[in-house]
């Protein structure tokens, strides 16, 4: 016979989770139908080949007159744009989709977590577009150009689409990312891993860490290492400055009774 109290107690912790589950399905349909909808919006206006128009100017105002880019495969020519159609979407909806991922997980959190995880949602989300713009209309025109200067006169430059679409993820994401350094030095101090001062001290190591991180990620050309290890450095330094605000004032209810009692 089965014990009805035993009952009761799954039957209390299953719901609770089938919740959850229902929840989370309605929050993913949510944000794969803004996907969709904006998808669906750009496919009509500008539509897939106007986007990789856009998305190979940099490359195209730097190629000789009358050279474009190649398809090396049969289906390039439509697998190509229509990946930077949905990449285009993606982004475009990702305010969207950070509210869904939002709307599931903030009921779980205390007030003071709350005050921690908005503001860097909002940040390293605003961080990474501003990476990802910098490279497109800063990096990319000087990369190519200072390319193209060593490119020989016997040779004509005609890039794959493929090759270029990888080339252009590749920057992105390592753009997008390297402007998430003052995100990454926030959440360290926030959570006790490592003080401002020792931050501070660290310095001079990040300089050297930056280049090399550069060096690694980007062409081999001057020009796209310092765009990236600069900025890098600039933004270090406006983490250590955002790291005091940030702990300042996103202090959970015994921490900052704990300062005051120490007082």
């Amino acid at each position: 016979m089965a014990d009805p109290n035993k009952e009761d107690e799954l039957a209390g912790t299953e719901q609770p989770f089938v919740a959850h589950l229902v929840e989370l399905r309605d929050r993913l349909i949510k944000a794969l139908l803004a996907v969709g909808v904006v998808a669906g919006g750009l496919a009509l206006w500008p539509g897939p080949a106007a986007l990789y128009d856009i998305l190979a100017a940099p490359l195209t105002a730097t190629l000789p007159a009358g050279a474009t880019l190649i398809a090396t495969s049969v289906i390039s020519p439509f697998i190509v744009p229509l990946k930077i159609l949905l990449m285009t979407a993606f982004m475009i909806a990702l305010p969207v989709v950070l509210y869904q991922v939002w709307a599931f997980v903030a009921p779980g959190l205390y007030s003071h977590e709350k005050k921690l995880v908005m503001p860097l949602v909002i940040s390293s989300t605003l961080l990474f577009f501003i990476g990802v713009a910098f490279c497109y209309f800063f990096v990319f025109g000087q990369v190519f150009t200072f390319i193209q200067s060593f490119a020989p006169k016997s040779i004509t430059a005609a890039p794959d689409i493929e090759a270029y679409l990888s080339f252009v993820l590749t920057m992105f994401l390592a753009f997008g990312l390297a402007f998430e350094v003052p995100i990454v030095v926030v959440v360290l101090a926030r959570m006790g891993v490592v003080s401002v001062e020792k931050l501070r001290a660290f310095r001079s190591y990040f300089i050297v860490l930056a280049f090399i991180i550069a060096a690694i990620v980007t062409p081999p050309d001057v020009v796209s290492q310092l765009a990236l290890a600069i900025p890098m450095i600039l933004l270090y330094e406006v983490g250590i400055w955002a790291a005091q605000l940030f702990i300042k004032h996103t202090k959970a209810p015994d921490e900052e009774g704990a300062t005051e009692a120490g007082s």
